[in-house]
């Protein structure tokens, strides 16, 4: 399931970079947050599959 959760992952981070660029554009700062809540979301999970693939190893 790592090869899935690390794609997962990096949608999260793409959908957060979108909201983030879409509320920044239309100057809608609940959007623009939830981008980058998005963004870190995907950055914490991305980070621990990285933990487990280094205890893997």
């Amino acid at each position: 399931m790592g090869a899935e959760d690390k794609a997962s992952n990096a949608k999260d981070q793409l959908r957060g970079k979108a909201k983030e660029t879409v509320g920044r554009m239309t100057e809608d700062e609940e959007l623009e947050t939830q981008g980058k809540v998005d963004q870190a979301r995907g950055d914490l999970k991305q980070a621990a599959e990285k933990v487990k693939d280094a205890f893997k190893h």
